[in-house]
């Protein structure tokens, strides 16, 4: 699996040199999908060596941050929302 990651990874240096060579532009959210899913690969096979205990703490953690990050942004939506008074006129 980390052999798969290292390929991808030289591969999209690849991608970009030659990208540059030809001067074509480069779309920022093109580059910023492959170096996520570079990263997916390379923390799931770091995921992968790891025993089963730790294994379901981190996913507990990541999960329980996930949880707290959606509520905290659902709070901040519904109080601006609500600060925002009539218009003035």
């Amino acid at each position: 699996m980390i052999a798969v990651a290292v390929i991808g990874a030289l591969a999209f240096i690849g991608w970009l040199i030659w990208m540059g060579v030809k001067k074509k532009p480069i779309q920022a959210h093109l580059v910023s999908y492959v170096l996520s899913c570079i990263a997916g690969v390379f923390t799931f096979a770091f995921f992968l060596t790891m025993d089963l205990s730790k294994l379901v703490k981190i996913l507990a953690s990541i999960l329980l941050g996930a949880v707290l990050i959606f509520i905290a942004a659902y709070y901040q939506t519904r109080n601006s929302s609500s600060n925002k008074g009539p218009a003035a006129g």
